[in-house]
């Protein structure tokens, strides 16, 4: 597979990197599934996990875009996320199986993610020449957990809720000017969704592509193909590292 390489000097005014959070630095997929597993071991159920979290993430998606169009007023990502598993506990004959605790216990799963295997060792090396911060579509408070938990090394936390609207929408982005000092150009936005990245580019920043093929599993198919527009491809944060190091 070809890949795009950064040029000499075509990066050299970046100052600041942020970061799209679930799915480009941590797995959603794989958590998801082991909460499943055991609510099906405890409630002898036989949910397929892997069906159920696309349909959970259909429904939010939904959800935010009907913000961004105005047509529903904001909404905190958890809260989008809890609304979205009631209407799926009801469709499909759950509601009687998962009371409200307990689906409070699986929504904290958003929480509780783990990070890939390159994202540690990539955002420390980064973090030493660039601000880093996250610029995630899910709330303040979940972020933040979402960062400890997974022990993630980033000099600030950056969500939507802040502009209370979501990516793709330039608000969002415009957050990370107005809270990290630095204009759109000096702003390398990484991520592993290509509509995130337009956006951004739109918008005046870098863009980074680190595809996560896993993203959804094994049995998907995400688009990870190399753009001509991204300022940079790289296939993991380590290697993120390494194209700027050389670049620089």
């Amino acid at each position: 597979m070809a890949r795009v390489m950064v040029g000499p000097g075509q990066l050299a005014n970046v100052k600041a990197m942020v970061f799209d959070v679930q799915g480009t630095c941590v797995d959603f997929y794989e958590p998801i599934l082991r909460a499943g597993a055991a609510i099906n071991s405890e409630k002898g159920l036989e949910i397929d996990w892997a069906a159920f979290s696309a349909e959970w993430r259909e429904l939010y998606r939904a959800a935010m875009d009907a913000v961004i169009a105005g047509r529903r007023s904001w909404l905190r990502v958890d809260r989008i996320y809890r609304e979205a598993l009631d209407d799926l506990v009801e469709t499909h004959g759950l509601s009687d199986r998962l009371d409200g605790a307990e689906r409070d216990e699986l929504n904290n799963v958003w929480t509780r993610l783990d990070a890939w295997p390159d994202a540690i060792e990539g955002l420390t090396r980064l973090r030493r020449h660039y601000l880093t911060s996250t610029l995630s579509n899910a709330g303040m408070a979940s972020v933040i957990a979402l960062v400890k938990n997974a022990g993630l090394p980033f000099d600030a936390v950056l969500t939507a809720e802040l502009a209370k609207s979501y990516k793709p929408a330039p608000a969002v982005y415009q957050l990370a000017v107005d809270y990290l000092g630095y204009r759109p150009y000096q702003i390398l936005m990484v991520a592993c969704h290509k509509y995130d990245l337009k956006a951004a580019r739109a918008f005046g920043m870098k863009t980074a592509f680190v595809p996560r093929p896993l993203e959804f599993g094994p049995d998907a198919a995400p688009d990870i193909s190399p753009e001509s527009w991204f300022d940079i491809y790289a296939t993991s944060f380590i290697d993120l590292a390494d194209k700027l190091q050389a670049a620089a």
